[in-house]
Protein backbone atom coordinates (compact mmCIF):
# COMPACT_ATOMS: atom_id res chain seq x y z
CA UNK A 1 0.00 0.00 0.00
CA UNK A 2 1.43 2.99 -1.30
CA UNK A 3 0.14 6.79 0.15
CA UNK A 4 -1.04 8.75 -2.52
CA UNK A 5 0.07 12.32 -2.83
CA UNK A 6 -2.31 15.19 -4.31
CA UNK A 7 -3.37 19.02 -4.34
CA UNK A 8 -6.85 18.60 -3.95
CA UNK A 9 -8.55 18.45 -0.84
CA UNK A 10 -8.81 15.39 1.22
CA UNK A 11 -12.08 13.51 1.15
CA UNK A 12 -13.43 11.69 4.37
CA UNK A 13 -15.45 8.64 4.53
CA UNK A 14 -18.65 8.87 6.75
CA UNK A 15 -16.52 6.76 9.12
CA UNK A 16 -13.48 9.33 9.56
CA UNK A 17 -14.92 10.43 12.98
CA UNK A 18 -15.01 7.35 14.04
CA UNK A 19 -11.24 6.16 12.93
CA UNK A 20 -10.58 9.36 14.48
CA UNK A 21 -11.67 8.74 18.22
CA UNK A 22 -10.30 5.11 17.91
CA UNK A 23 -6.56 7.02 17.65
CA UNK A 24 -6.11 6.22 13.83
CA UNK A 25 -3.37 7.33 12.28
CA UNK A 26 -4.17 9.12 8.75
CA UNK A 27 -2.58 8.72 4.78
CA UNK A 28 -3.95 10.63 1.98
CA UNK A 29 -4.83 7.46 -0.04
CA UNK A 30 -6.98 7.44 -3.72
CA UNK A 31 -8.18 11.16 -2.68
CA UNK A 32 -9.62 10.15 0.62
CA UNK A 33 -7.95 10.83 4.15
CA UNK A 34 -7.57 6.77 4.97
CA UNK A 35 -6.73 5.19 8.49
CA UNK A 36 -3.08 3.55 7.74
CA UNK A 37 -2.98 2.20 11.40
CA UNK A 38 -4.51 2.48 14.74
CA UNK A 39 -2.37 2.64 18.31
CA UNK A 40 -1.72 -1.16 18.42
CA UNK A 41 0.35 -1.42 15.38
CA UNK A 42 0.17 -2.85 11.58
CA UNK A 43 1.75 -6.14 13.00
CA UNK A 44 -0.67 -6.49 15.57
CA UNK A 45 -3.37 -5.56 13.48
CA UNK A 46 -2.49 -8.17 10.48
CA UNK A 47 -2.13 -10.97 13.26
CA UNK A 48 -5.40 -9.76 14.79
CA UNK A 49 -7.12 -10.52 11.71
CA UNK A 50 -5.58 -14.04 10.52
CA UNK A 51 -6.60 -14.99 14.18
CA UNK A 52 -9.43 -13.58 15.10
CA UNK A 53 -11.49 -10.97 13.32
CA UNK A 54 -10.43 -7.27 11.48
CA UNK A 55 -13.17 -4.61 10.80
CA UNK A 56 -11.71 -2.61 7.19
CA UNK A 57 -13.26 0.72 5.92
CA UNK A 58 -13.30 0.14 2.46
CA UNK A 59 -15.71 3.28 2.17
CA UNK A 60 -13.62 4.85 -0.47
CA UNK A 61 -14.04 2.03 -2.96
CA UNK A 62 -16.32 2.75 -5.76
CA UNK A 63 -19.72 1.24 -5.93
CA UNK A 64 -22.33 1.79 -8.50
CA UNK A 65 -25.16 -0.60 -10.21
CA UNK A 66 -25.15 -1.02 -14.28
CA UNK A 67 -29.15 -1.51 -14.58
CA UNK A 68 -30.69 -2.69 -18.23
CA UNK A 69 -34.20 -4.21 -18.98
CA UNK A 70 -33.24 -7.54 -17.67
CA UNK A 71 -29.89 -9.60 -16.40
CA UNK A 72 -29.42 -10.65 -20.60
CA UNK A 73 -29.23 -7.62 -21.78
CA UNK A 74 -27.44 -6.04 -19.36
CA UNK A 75 -24.56 -8.75 -18.61
CA UNK A 76 -23.84 -8.48 -22.63
CA UNK A 77 -23.03 -4.85 -21.74
CA UNK A 78 -20.88 -5.52 -19.46
CA UNK A 79 -19.15 -8.61 -21.54
CA UNK A 80 -18.34 -6.36 -24.22
CA UNK A 81 -15.91 -4.51 -21.40
CA UNK A 82 -14.51 -6.97 -19.29
CA UNK A 83 -13.62 -10.89 -20.54
CA UNK A 84 -15.42 -12.24 -17.04
CA UNK A 85 -18.39 -14.58 -17.28
CA UNK A 86 -21.33 -12.25 -16.44
CA UNK A 87 -24.18 -13.99 -18.53
CA UNK A 88 -24.34 -17.23 -16.71
CA UNK A 89 -24.26 -16.07 -13.17
CA UNK A 90 -26.96 -16.94 -11.07
CA UNK A 91 -29.25 -14.43 -8.79
CA UNK A 92 -26.60 -13.61 -5.66
CA UNK A 93 -23.41 -15.05 -7.26
CA UNK A 94 -20.49 -13.05 -7.49
CA UNK A 95 -17.51 -12.28 -10.02
CA UNK A 96 -14.03 -11.25 -9.94
CA UNK A 97 -13.53 -9.67 -13.32
CA UNK A 98 -11.25 -6.78 -15.24
CA UNK A 99 -11.91 -3.35 -17.40
CA UNK A 100 -9.71 -3.99 -20.47
CA UNK A 101 -8.43 -1.67 -22.94
CA UNK A 102 -8.52 -2.50 -26.56
CA UNK A 103 -4.91 -3.66 -26.36
CA UNK A 104 -6.21 -6.21 -23.72
CA UNK A 105 -4.60 -4.29 -20.45
CA UNK A 106 -6.09 -3.79 -17.22
CA UNK A 107 -8.03 -0.74 -16.57
CA UNK A 108 -9.57 -2.10 -13.40
CA UNK A 109 -10.21 -4.97 -11.85
CA UNK A 110 -13.58 -5.30 -10.12
CA UNK A 111 -16.35 -7.25 -8.12
CA UNK A 112 -19.74 -7.92 -10.06
CA UNK A 113 -22.61 -9.04 -8.49
CA UNK A 114 -26.53 -10.16 -9.64
CA UNK A 115 -28.55 -8.90 -7.33
CA UNK A 116 -30.67 -11.34 -6.02
CA UNK A 117 -34.36 -9.67 -5.17
CA UNK A 118 -37.44 -10.37 -7.35
CA UNK A 119 -37.45 -6.92 -8.77
CA UNK A 120 -33.80 -6.87 -9.11
CA UNK A 121 -33.44 -8.40 -12.17
CA UNK A 122 -31.34 -6.53 -14.77
CA UNK A 123 -29.28 -4.65 -12.07
CA UNK A 124 -25.63 -5.62 -11.92
CA UNK A 125 -23.65 -4.12 -8.22
CA UNK A 126 -20.08 -3.21 -8.68
CA UNK A 127 -17.44 -2.41 -6.81
CA UNK A 128 -14.34 -1.33 -8.30
CA UNK A 129 -10.86 0.74 -7.28
CA UNK A 130 -11.21 3.93 -5.08
CA UNK A 131 -7.92 5.74 -7.54
CA UNK A 132 -9.57 4.34 -10.45
CA UNK A 133 -14.04 5.01 -9.80
CA UNK A 134 -13.86 7.99 -12.07
CA UNK A 135 -11.74 6.36 -15.12
CA UNK A 136 -13.82 3.26 -14.45
CA UNK A 137 -17.56 5.06 -14.93
CA UNK A 138 -16.80 7.57 -17.57
CA UNK A 139 -15.31 4.40 -19.67
CA UNK A 140 -18.14 2.12 -18.51
CA UNK A 141 -20.62 4.92 -19.33
CA UNK A 142 -19.04 6.01 -22.93
CA UNK A 143 -19.78 2.10 -24.04
CA UNK A 144 -23.28 1.22 -22.67
CA UNK A 145 -26.16 0.42 -25.62
CA UNK A 146 -28.78 3.49 -25.07
CA UNK A 147 -30.96 0.84 -22.97
CA UNK A 148 -28.27 0.14 -20.16
CA UNK A 149 -27.37 2.90 -17.70
CA UNK A 150 -24.22 3.36 -14.72
CA UNK A 151 -25.71 4.48 -11.43
CA UNK A 152 -22.89 5.24 -9.15
CA UNK A 153 -23.67 5.09 -5.43
CA UNK A 154 -22.22 7.64 -3.57
CA UNK A 155 -24.62 7.35 -1.19
CA UNK A 156 -23.51 4.00 0.54
CA UNK A 157 -20.52 2.84 2.76
CA UNK A 158 -18.49 -0.67 2.45
CA UNK A 159 -17.07 -2.20 5.48
CA UNK A 160 -15.06 -5.22 5.36
CA UNK A 161 -14.99 -7.62 8.45
CA UNK A 162 -12.62 -10.62 7.61
CA UNK A 163 -11.01 -13.36 9.63
CA UNK A 164 -11.42 -17.07 10.82
CA UNK A 165 -14.13 -15.45 13.26
CA UNK A 166 -16.01 -13.10 10.59
CA UNK A 167 -18.80 -15.65 10.50
CA UNK A 168 -19.61 -16.30 14.17
CA UNK A 169 -19.67 -12.50 14.32
CA UNK A 170 -22.51 -11.87 11.53
CA UNK A 171 -24.06 -15.12 13.32
CA UNK A 172 -24.44 -13.82 16.89
CA UNK A 173 -25.66 -10.09 14.86
CA UNK A 174 -28.32 -11.94 13.48
CA UNK A 175 -26.85 -11.74 9.40
CA UNK A 176 -27.61 -14.97 7.39
CA UNK A 177 -24.55 -14.48 5.26
CA UNK A 178 -22.84 -16.91 7.46
CA UNK A 179 -24.73 -19.45 6.13
CA UNK A 180 -23.73 -17.97 2.68
CA UNK A 181 -21.22 -19.56 0.16
CA UNK A 182 -17.72 -18.13 -1.45
CA UNK A 183 -18.63 -15.15 -3.86
CA UNK A 184 -22.39 -14.72 -3.23
CA UNK A 185 -24.00 -11.52 -1.98
CA UNK A 186 -27.67 -10.59 -0.68
CA UNK A 187 -29.70 -8.15 1.35
CA UNK A 188 -29.59 -8.90 4.84
CA UNK A 189 -30.03 -7.27 8.01
CA UNK A 190 -27.24 -6.40 11.13
CA UNK A 191 -29.26 -5.73 13.87
CA UNK A 192 -31.64 -3.67 12.68
CA UNK A 193 -29.85 -2.02 9.78
CA UNK A 194 -30.30 -2.85 6.25
CA UNK A 195 -27.68 -3.95 4.38
CA UNK A 196 -25.90 -5.71 1.30
CA UNK A 197 -23.65 -8.56 2.45
CA UNK A 198 -21.12 -10.79 0.16
CA UNK A 199 -19.08 -13.40 1.36
CA UNK A 200 -15.87 -12.61 -0.31
CA UNK A 201 -12.94 -9.93 0.73
CA UNK A 202 -9.48 -8.96 0.02
CA UNK A 203 -6.74 -10.74 2.46
CA UNK A 204 -7.33 -14.36 2.34
CA UNK A 205 -9.26 -15.30 5.13
CA UNK A 206 -13.02 -16.00 4.90
CA UNK A 207 -15.45 -12.69 5.72
CA UNK A 208 -17.83 -10.04 4.30
CA UNK A 209 -18.32 -7.28 2.27
CA UNK A 210 -20.82 -5.18 3.79
CA UNK A 211 -22.33 -2.26 1.50
CA UNK A 212 -24.90 0.50 3.78
CA UNK A 213 -25.84 3.57 3.41
CA UNK A 214 -23.88 6.13 4.68
CA UNK A 215 -25.78 7.67 7.23
CA UNK A 216 -26.18 3.82 8.90
CA UNK A 217 -22.74 3.46 8.74
CA UNK A 218 -21.39 4.71 12.10
CA UNK A 219 -24.53 2.91 13.87
CA UNK A 220 -23.00 -0.18 11.99
CA UNK A 221 -19.52 0.03 12.71
CA UNK A 222 -20.17 0.76 16.16
CA UNK A 223 -22.37 -2.48 16.48
CA UNK A 224 -19.61 -4.74 14.62
CA UNK A 225 -16.86 -3.50 16.70
CA UNK A 226 -19.54 -4.37 19.99
CA UNK A 227 -18.57 -7.82 19.88
CA UNK A 228 -14.64 -8.62 21.37
CA UNK A 229 -12.84 -10.36 18.92
CA UNK A 230 -13.37 -7.31 16.88
CA UNK A 231 -10.75 -4.90 16.05
CA UNK A 232 -10.31 -1.80 13.81
CA UNK A 233 -7.55 -2.35 10.85
CA UNK A 234 -5.96 -0.12 8.68
CA UNK A 235 -4.83 0.22 5.26
CA UNK A 236 -1.41 -1.06 6.20
CA UNK A 237 -2.21 -4.52 7.59
CA UNK A 238 -4.90 -4.34 4.57
CA UNK A 239 -1.83 -4.57 2.22
CA UNK A 240 0.66 -6.84 4.13
CA UNK A 241 -2.53 -9.53 4.48
CA UNK A 242 -3.19 -9.00 0.14
CA UNK A 243 0.34 -9.75 -0.27
CA UNK A 244 0.32 -12.99 1.45
CA UNK A 245 -2.87 -14.16 -0.07
CA UNK A 246 -1.37 -13.46 -3.26
CA UNK A 247 -3.42 -11.10 -4.35
CA UNK A 248 -2.87 -8.01 -7.09
CA UNK A 249 -3.26 -4.10 -6.31
CA UNK A 250 -3.88 -1.92 -8.65
CA UNK A 251 -1.42 0.29 -9.79
CA UNK A 252 1.26 -1.81 -8.25
CA UNK A 253 0.52 -5.51 -9.35
CA UNK A 254 -1.47 -4.77 -12.10
CA UNK A 255 -2.46 -1.65 -14.40
CA UNK A 256 -2.86 -0.38 -18.12
CA UNK A 257 0.75 -1.86 -19.09
CA UNK A 258 -0.40 -5.76 -18.08
CA UNK A 259 -2.66 -8.03 -19.34
CA UNK A 260 -4.88 -10.64 -17.11
CA UNK A 261 -2.92 -13.31 -18.33
CA UNK A 262 0.35 -11.94 -17.53
CA UNK A 263 -0.81 -11.26 -14.13
CA UNK A 264 -1.91 -15.06 -14.01
CA UNK A 265 -5.52 -13.95 -13.73
CA UNK A 266 -6.66 -16.41 -16.40
CA UNK A 267 -8.56 -18.28 -13.62
CA UNK A 268 -11.07 -15.10 -13.55
CA UNK A 269 -11.87 -16.28 -17.36
CA UNK A 270 -14.14 -18.78 -18.64
CA UNK A 271 -14.04 -21.58 -21.06
CA UNK A 272 -16.94 -19.96 -22.96
CA UNK A 273 -15.42 -16.34 -22.79
CA UNK A 274 -12.12 -17.77 -23.68
CA UNK A 275 -13.54 -19.08 -27.23
CA UNK A 276 -16.22 -16.55 -27.86
CA UNK A 277 -14.04 -13.83 -27.09
CA UNK A 278 -16.09 -10.47 -28.01
CA UNK A 279 -14.45 -8.10 -25.20
CA UNK A 280 -11.21 -5.77 -25.37
CA UNK A 281 -7.87 -7.38 -26.20
CA UNK A 282 -9.53 -10.79 -27.34
CA UNK A 283 -6.90 -11.77 -29.79
CA UNK A 284 -4.12 -11.08 -27.41
CA UNK A 285 -5.39 -12.98 -24.48
CA UNK A 286 -6.28 -15.69 -26.86
CA UNK A 287 -2.78 -15.71 -28.13
CA UNK A 288 -1.08 -15.39 -24.56
CA UNK A 289 -3.82 -18.03 -23.46
CA UNK A 290 -2.52 -20.69 -26.23
CA UNK A 291 1.17 -19.47 -26.10
CA UNK A 292 2.00 -18.37 -22.52
CA UNK A 293 2.98 -14.77 -22.01
CA UNK A 294 6.78 -13.52 -22.22
CA UNK A 295 6.67 -12.45 -18.54
CA UNK A 296 4.54 -13.67 -15.60
CA UNK A 297 3.67 -12.35 -12.29
CA UNK A 298 5.24 -14.47 -9.78
CA UNK A 299 5.74 -15.32 -6.13
CA UNK A 300 9.64 -13.91 -4.67
CA UNK A 301 10.95 -14.95 -1.71
CA UNK A 302 14.09 -13.00 -0.66
CA UNK A 303 16.57 -14.79 1.49
CA UNK A 304 17.43 -13.32 4.94
CA UNK A 305 15.21 -10.38 6.58
CA UNK A 306 15.47 -7.63 4.45
CA UNK A 307 12.13 -7.01 2.53
CA UNK A 308 12.46 -6.21 -1.29
CA UNK A 309 10.41 -3.19 -2.14
CA UNK A 310 8.36 -2.00 -5.44
CA UNK A 311 10.76 -1.43 -8.02
CA UNK A 312 13.76 -3.75 -6.93
CA UNK A 313 15.42 -5.08 -10.38
CA UNK A 314 15.36 -8.76 -10.31
CA UNK A 315 17.96 -10.67 -11.72
CA UNK A 316 18.75 -14.44 -12.98
CA UNK A 317 21.23 -16.41 -11.30
CA UNK A 318 23.56 -14.85 -13.55
CA UNK A 319 22.57 -11.65 -13.32
CA UNK A 320 21.29 -10.65 -15.89
CA UNK A 321 17.88 -8.51 -15.36
CA UNK A 322 14.55 -10.48 -15.81
CA UNK A 323 12.13 -8.01 -14.11
CA UNK A 324 10.93 -6.23 -11.42
CA UNK A 325 9.10 -6.42 -7.96
CA UNK A 326 5.08 -4.66 -8.08
CA UNK A 327 4.88 -5.09 -4.15
CA UNK A 328 6.98 -6.03 -1.24
CA UNK A 329 7.39 -6.19 2.06
CA UNK A 330 7.87 -7.91 5.74
CA UNK A 331 4.77 -10.65 5.67
CA UNK A 332 3.82 -11.62 9.26
CA UNK A 333 2.44 -14.74 9.50
CA UNK A 334 4.64 -15.77 6.61
CA UNK A 335 7.61 -15.07 8.79
CA UNK A 336 9.46 -13.23 6.40
CA UNK A 337 10.55 -10.82 3.70
CA UNK A 338 7.77 -11.19 0.93
CA UNK A 339 7.12 -10.02 -3.05
CA UNK A 340 5.51 -9.78 -6.10
CA UNK A 341 7.14 -9.20 -9.22
CA UNK A 342 7.34 -10.15 -13.40
CA UNK A 343 9.80 -11.74 -14.88
CA UNK A 344 10.23 -13.37 -18.25
CA UNK A 345 8.31 -16.69 -18.28
CA UNK A 346 11.60 -18.99 -18.56
CA UNK A 347 12.25 -17.86 -15.28
CA UNK A 348 8.53 -18.47 -13.59
CA UNK A 349 8.82 -21.58 -12.19
CA UNK A 350 8.61 -21.68 -8.16
CA UNK A 351 11.81 -22.65 -7.00
CA UNK A 352 13.77 -20.87 -9.58
CA UNK A 353 17.14 -18.79 -8.21
CA UNK A 354 16.95 -14.76 -8.57
CA UNK A 355 18.78 -12.13 -7.27
CA UNK A 356 17.21 -9.09 -5.75
CA UNK A 357 19.07 -5.54 -6.51
CA UNK A 358 18.58 -3.67 -2.76
CA UNK A 359 19.90 -0.48 -1.64
CA UNK A 360 22.98 -1.61 -4.22
CA UNK A 361 23.80 -4.78 -2.79
CA UNK A 362 22.68 -8.09 -4.36
CA UNK A 363 20.47 -10.47 -2.32
CA UNK A 364 19.69 -13.92 -3.15
CA UNK A 365 15.90 -15.12 -3.72
CA UNK A 366 13.73 -17.36 -5.46
CA UNK A 367 10.50 -17.85 -7.25
CA UNK A 368 7.87 -19.21 -4.99
CA UNK A 369 4.39 -20.60 -5.37
CA UNK A 370 1.59 -18.45 -4.23
CA UNK A 371 -0.53 -17.75 -2.07
CA UNK A 372 2.44 -17.28 0.61
CA UNK A 373 -0.69 -18.25 3.59
CA UNK A 374 -3.30 -20.53 2.56
CA UNK A 375 -6.56 -19.12 1.76
CA UNK A 376 -8.89 -19.82 3.84
CA UNK A 377 -12.47 -18.40 2.34
CA UNK A 378 -15.00 -21.52 3.19
CA UNK A 379 -16.52 -22.64 -0.36
CA UNK A 380 -20.07 -24.17 -0.06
Amino acid sequence: MTATATSEPLRHTPLHALHTQAGARFVPFAGYDMPVQYAGGIMSEHLHTREACGLFDVSHMGQAFLVGPDHATSARALEALVPGEILHLKPGQQRYTQLLTPEGTIIDDLMVTRLAGDADDGRLYLVVNAARKDVDYAHIAAHLPKNVRLEPAEDRALLALQGPLAAQVMAQLGARAGAAGFMTGAADQLGQISCHISRSGYTGEDGFEISVASHDATALAELLLSVPQVRWIGLGARDSLRLEAGLCLYGHDIDETTSPIEAQLQWSISKRRRAEGGFPGTERIQRELKDGPARKLVGIKPEGRAPAREGTRILNAEGGDVGVITSGGFGPSAGGPVAMGYVESVFAAPGTPLQLVVRSSVHPAAVAALPFVPHRYVKK
